[in-house]
């Protein structure tokens, strides 16, 4: 196993460990080093052991077995340090070993303890991502240096939700706002077109006038859309998305009829929990681009399926050549291919909504260049639990 790879709960039971072992260590070298000390500097009497031959004075019974007593010494010191210290070694050796299961274990203990908060604020921080901002850690406890990370953290989570919030009732705004002014316009254009008397010159300038404008509350409904995208789902609701897309597949086929693309479902069981209403317009996206951005006689192919617990809206179509470096740039608000079929037609916004709706539901959208010419996009939502129907 790499250490690299070593969460920081393993690095430090390591560590904890490896410094109960390190002091155990220190601890018996030093009680060995003490007691061989002791044991030389103790002073061993064997004089009991001898005793005189009859007639022999004292100075000559010392002068006869001196030699021998400091050898018993010396023998009896070396036997008493033997049979002191090697038990010390063997014991110590095993009392090593329990203690460092024992260091290992309380340190994964204490490590997870420690660690508890940071764990909190991760998923806590992950949670935000996946869903909104308005999420916050809390940590209770001491006032140490974890706690003034987590209250940092909800401090940044505060602001950041205060300028999305900000961010998003402009757009909503200024969408509302903007949107009166095309409808007085689409009025009067209208009333100017019905005249009478009006000259075939003010139909035709009407006409354009007409698809300007309704180009422009189309972008403006998009901006809405993307707005209303950005805030977390507060309404699940159970359904089957197949039916979603199938609906979708019904309004879209007359277009498609119409410019000769051949249009094609083939739905599965997909159960989902979310807000209908934006699912259905990612698929109204997919399906109007894949649609409206083909070739003649071209195709379009559309799937609903479930694998491992995802839900996935797969649209394939054929058309131009798109290069692996242009497709990030399709989910960037207000981007588009400019060499696509009736590219001038859209609003830029369509790929935008589609992955802001999927990853507000939790899911994400990925797009790939199809060989041969075409896109093939894929969105991937959580499935429900349970089957609806």
């Amino acid at each position: 196993m790499n250490p690299r790879n070593w969460t920081i709960r393993v690095r430090l039971t390591l560590l904890y460990g490896g410094l109960v072992i390190l002091t155990g260590v220190a601890l018996l070298v030093v009680v060995y080093l003490l007691l061989d000390r002791i044991i030389d500097q103790q002073s061993i009497d064997v004089r009991s052991l001898y005793s005189p031959t009859s007639g022999q004075t004292t100075e000559q019974f010392e002068t006869a077995v001196k030699p021998q007593m400091t050898a018993a010494t010396e023998h009896l010191r070396a036997d008493f340090r033997e049979r002191t210290l090697n038990p010390l070694l063997s014991n110590g050796a095993q009392a090593l070993g329990a203690l460092a299961v024992g260091g290992l274990g309380v340190g994964w203990v204490v490590s997870g303890r420690v660690l508890r908060p940071i764990s909190q604020i991760t998923s806590t921080a992950r949670r935000v991502a996946d869903r909104s901002l308005h999420e916050r850690i809390g940590l209770t406890g001491p006032k140490d240096e974890l706690r003034e990370l987590a209250d940092t953290f909800d401090d940044m989570l505060s602001r950041l939700d205060s300028a999305f919030d900000g961010q998003r009732r402009f757009v909503a705004n200024a969408s509302h706002e903007l949107k009166t002014p095309l409808v007085i316009n689409r009025t009067l254009i209208e009333v100017a077109m019905g005249r009478p008397d009006s000259p075939p010159e003010v139909a035709r300038l009407g006409e354009t006038l007409l698809e300007v404008n309704a180009r422009h509350e189309r972008m403006i409904d998009g901006l809405l859309t993307l707005a209303r995208s950005q805030h977390a789902v507060v309404d699940l609701v159970p359904f089957d998305l197949a039916n979603v897309v199938s609906r979708v597949v019904d309004g879209i086929r007359p277009e498609a009829d119409r410019v000769g693309v051949t249009l094609t479902l083939r739905a599965g069981a997909t159960p989902v929990q979310g807000d209908p209403v934006l699912l259905e317009r990612v698929a109204q996206n997919l399906l109007q681009n894949a649609v409206r951005y083909n070739t003649a006689d071209g195709w379009v192919r559309t799937a609903t399926t479930c694998e491992n617990g995802r839900v996935l809206l797969t649209v394939e179509n054929t058309g131009p050549d798109i290069a692996d470096y242009e497709v990030p740039a399709l989910f960037e608000p207000f981007r588009r291919l400019t060499d696509r079929v009736g590219s001038a037609h859209g609003t830029g916004l369509g790929l935008s909504i589609v992955r802001s709706v999927a990853r507000m539901h939790g899911g994400d959208t990925t797009a790939a260049p199809r060989e041969g010419g075409g896109l093939v996009v894929v969105v991937t939502l959580p499935a429900h639990g349970d089957r609806i129907g």
